[in-house]
């Protein structure tokens, strides 16, 4: 049996080489760290949301200046409102959350949106237009979303649950070409939100092309961390403030 015979010299060396790399790893943590509260679109989609819980969504987005606050189209005036005069945006969910409405639907809920405030549009995909392999329809679908709100950001959730790999891979692809800014993971109201697999899938169809979106059970730093880690830019999630002051949580909903 063969053994590795290593001198003092190549010990000290590896030694010093991985200490420099765990002083660069804790540097940029904490870059990140000190920025975390930017990765965070502030979620709120319960069916059940009042104007009041909209109110303190927005309230905690000023305070801890998340990127946006995430809401469903009917609320984008009404948050838009709460936001005056701050750097946190709006963004609005679009054929949210099955996304098997007609495309003209799609279209009218974005153009409102926008006309609205919304400065961001999450849409999903027509899940069983992908599935059927009924390409063009998915990607045209996306491409008039994104003509109707001009340079605004159009993020394309792909509900990665109801997807096999060839499938998530298929649908990043399709998005990129469509013009999308994001692709991203979940509604938050499927069988299961992000993971890790899935964003490495996404990653792999667009590389560095288009920017990638985790949401749907990020709860805690460690695991926003992990995603970021991995290439993602953004993170959907009801549990921001947890995330930002290092506390666990869970809450009655997964996203």
């Amino acid at each position: 049996m063969a053994v590795a015979v290593f001198s003092r010299q190549t010990l000290l060396n590896t030694k010093t080489e991985y200490s420099h790399m765990i002083l660069v790893l804790k540097k940029v943590s904490l870059l990140i760290m000190k920025n975390l509260n930017q990765y965070i679109d502030h979620t709120l989609l319960k069916p059940t949301a009042t104007e009041n819980d909209i109110k303190k969504l927005c309230e905690e987005a000023l305070e801890y200046q998340f990127y946006s606050v995430c809401v469903n189209s009917g609320y984008v005036a009404f948050a838009k409102a709460q936001l005056e005069q701050s750097n946190v945006k709006v963004c609005s969910v679009v054929g949210f959350p099955l996304g098997a409405m007609s495309t003209q639907a799609k279209v009218m809920e974005a153009n409102k949106a926008i006309v609205d405030g919304a400065d961001e549009i999450d849409m999903v995909i027509n899940i069983g237009r992908l599935k059927s392999e009924n390409f063009d329809a998915v990607w045209k679908e996306i491409e008039m979303v994104k003509k109707v709100i001009g340079n605004k950001v159009l993020k394309v959730i792909l509900e990665t649950c109801y997807l096999d790999k060839a499938e998530i891979i298929k649908a990043s692809e399709l998005a990129m070409l469509s013009g999308a800014d994001f692709v991203k993971t979940s509604t938050g109201f499927g069988t299961r939100g992000a993971t890790f697999e899935d964003v490495q899938l996404m990653k792999s169809a667009v590389k560095d092309q288009v920017k990638i979106k985790a949401s749907g059970g990020i709860r805690d730093r460690f695991t926003a961390l992990e995603y970021i880690a991995l290439g993602v830019e953004r993170i959907g999630t009801s549990s921001g403030i947890d995330i930002v002051t290092n506390k666990n949580t869970e809450n009655e909903h997964t996203y």
